[in-house]
């Protein structure tokens, strides 16, 4: 009997002590991983901003989406991006760092009455000057985010659209290139007021040719999804309004 009991005493020791090893590698690969994912997240946002303004290896393929290499992109985005700015209240600063801002943590400031920071890029692409905001908002299973590139007169020059969790073949299509590219040459304003693009059923212009009527042909069968589009879309334009205002202005 008392051999038995030992012997559970020295498998539990036995797997506490397993608990603890594993945990210890387990902390140690996140910790050698840390340096690695943030590097990752850092090159996967310079691609996204590059992309809403029309920097990318797209070529002639009309179906696939292809970011400038990771290996060229921290180059490539300091190229294009002659200005990182930060919005706080009426204060506008530079800070070549805005593009790590999570605009997530910032929004949920705002609901909460806290101090923001709303990050914009200006970029020059032959000649022409790009204003890119971010977007977060939530689709039908989960986040959806993106960054929407903008002229002086506020018409579309490109858009980046990504998920966390929307339906394959559905919802998630709102980051294949035939849906984002639709948003070119939109405008967000109907006459001098703001209002933004939406994901629409039924607009009657299936190959978006009206450029003017502040809407895009839905996603079939994604209609939670494209109304979460319309409303991130929205929702950003009424916060970045003041500032495109002064784009307006000059």
């Amino acid at each position: 009997m008392a051999q038995k009991t030992d012997s559970n005493v020295y498998t539990v020791v036995f797997a506490a002590i397993m608990v603890v090893v594993v945990g210890s590698i387990l902390a140690f690969l996140a910790s050698a991983l840390r340096p690695n994912i943030q590097e990752n997240e850092r090159f996967e946002k310079q691609q996204n901003i590059l992309y809403a303004m029309g920097v990318n290896e797209n070529g002639d393929d009309a179906g696939s989406v292809n970011f400038i290499p990771t290996d060229v992109v921290e180059n490539e985005f300091a190229s294009y991006i002659k200005e990182q700015l930060v919005i706080q209240g009426d204060k506008i600063t530079q800070d070549d760092q805005a593009y790590l801002i999570d605009l997530k943590k910032q929004l949920a400031n705002i609901k909460k009455g806290e101090p923001y920071k709303l990050p914009v890029f200006i970029g020059d692409k032959d000649g022409k000057k790009f204003y890119i905001i971010p977007m977060y908002g939530k689709g039908l299973w989960d986040a959806i985010w993106g960054f929407i590139a903008l002229d002086d007169t506020m018409t579309v020059q490109g858009v980046y659209f990504d998920h966390k969790g929307e339906t394959p073949g559905l919802g998630a299509n709102i980051k294949m290139r035939y849906f984002m590219d639709d948003f070119k040459g939109e405008t967000i304003l109907n006459g001098t007021q703001y209002a933004g693009i939406a994901v629409a059923k039924g607009n009657n212009d299936p190959l978006n040719n009206t450029k003017d009527d502040n809407e895009v042909d839905a996603l079939a069968g994604a209609t939670i999804t494209g109304n979460g589009v319309s409303a991130m879309i929205s929702e950003t334009v009424k916060l970045y309004k003041p500032y495109l205002e002064t784009i307006r202005a000059k």
